[in-house]
């Protein structure tokens, strides 16, 4: 099983929850303080609204596949570092409610993706793909046009950038 993650930040969470409710015709599978989520089996997506300041446009947040199993994940790490795509691993975090493994690149217009599986729910929001390291390029790398995320690559390509990115998920 794996489906797409599309997560906003949205300034009005129960204005939108009763707008998305409508529109995929179906509730939210999760709702905590500032943050809900819809399971979608049609279209194949997982919907995350998280709460963001009063009177902003909405946002995007952060993109996701979600699978199934961590050796779903550790194999999406695999394929992308062999493609030449740094990636930022995180086992046994907490993000979006939930306990995860996950591995994260970002995009050439810096587009946080994750590639993740949801191993319990959590009490706690932990972090969102605004907060996670920058892990240099997402392109492959010597591709020309690259654009890295964070400056000039003078780290290996499969490390994060140190320090960058502690934060909240999930929050405004």
């Amino acid at each position: 099983m794996s489906r797409a993650q599309l997560a906003l930040r949205v300034s009005d969470l129960d204005a939108s929850i009763a707008f998305y409710t409508k529109l995929f015709g179906a509730e939210p599978a999760k709702r905590r303080d500032g943050y809900a989520n819809f399971a979608l089996t049609d279209p194949p997506l997982k919907l995350v609204l998280i709460e963001g300041e009063p009177g902003q446009d909405t946002r995007l947040d952060h993109l996701g596949v979600e699978v199934g199993t961590t050796g779903q994940v550790d194999a999406a790490t695999e394929r992308l570092r062999s493609a030449g795509l740094a990636t930022f691993e995180e086992s046994d975090t907490s993000c979006c409610y939930a306990l995860q493994d996950k591995v994260w690149v970002h995009g050439p217009g810096r587009e946080p993706w994750e590639v993740y599986v949801v191993k319990a729910d959590a009490d706690t929001p932990g972090r969102s793909g605004t907060d996670v390291p920058a892990a240099g390029p997402s392109v492959p790398v010597g591709e020309a046009g690259a654009v890295p995320v964070d400056g000039p690559v003078d780290r290996p390509v499969d490390r994060p950038v140190s320090g960058a990115g502690e934060g909240r998920c999930c929050r405004g």
